[in-house]
């Protein structure tokens, strides 16, 4: 089976001024199967957000490319990218990135809506998939960080995406929330064949991945050993 995602020799520069270049990504190959979930590790700056933006459609790359479901995303006009933003991506971020104004059943729906396929029984059925079957009314604020993530998820995956990126998700949780995050990424990945591209910092996250690469110089390193910090528990 092809994978769902590959990258050819993707580099990626940016001028820091005057003449100065700095190039987060280099010369970067990689595929991931569909399902497969991966894990970005590096330093503040390294690229993790630079590679999940590529991916994700968001930037495009200086040179090389980048293939999604057999597709070169990096060729697509803009409006092109911002059709398979909305269709085909489900981004989860470490601020939540909720509107404020409205309500955790509008930001549910609104991907749906974007699409022009507003359905309320779905929202309310990823809500309940979450834990939040009865928050539709309430606004964000009213939420604990944790339940505000939670919405975040339900926003991202109620499109049915083939894939998940997620840039630190956990990152401003305690470690009991982001454990029930994760756990809750976990099981909607298997339960929806999704793949999982996730940046992260926190080697307690480490377990969700199947492959884990570190960023380092611009290149994709990766770590086949797995620490004893990140050994589960049933």
């Amino acid at each position: 089976m092809p994978p769902l995602i590959r990258l050819e020799q993707v580099t990626k520069c940016y001028l820091t001024g005057g003449s100065s270049e700095v190039c987060p990504l280099r010369d970067v190959n990689l595929e991931i199967a569909e399902g497969e979930r991966i894990i970005l590790l590096g330093k503040s700056g390294s690229g993790k957000s630079t590679f999940l933006n590529m991916v994700g459609g968001v930037d495009l790359p200086t040179s090389g490319r980048i293939f999604v479901n057999g597709r070169d995303i990096s060729a697509l006009s803009a409006e092109e990218l911002a059709q398979y933003r909305r269709r085909d991506v489900g981004f989860i971020f470490q601020s939540f990135n909720l509107f404020s104004t409205l309500t955790v059943g509008e930001n549910v729906m609104l991907p749906l809506e974007l699409l022009g396929a507003a359905d309320r029984a779905k929202a309310q059925t990823m809500l309940d998939a979450v834990g939040l079957g009865q928050a539709w009314d309430k606004f964000p604020e009213q939420l604990s960080g944790g339940e505000q993530q939670r919405v975040a998820i339900a926003r991202a995956l109620v499109k049915d995406p083939k894939l998940i990126l997620a840039d630190e998700p956990t990152g401003n949780l305690d470690l009991e929330t982001s454990n029930g995050i994760l756990e809750l990424i976990d099981g909607i990945c298997v339960d929806f064949r999704a793949t999982l591209i996730m940046a992260t910092h926190s080697y307690e996250a480490l377990w969700i991945g199947q492959r884990r690469f570190r960023l380092r110089g611009g290149k994709l390193i990766e770590e086949t050993e797995k620490p004893l910090s990140v050994e589960r528990t049933a």
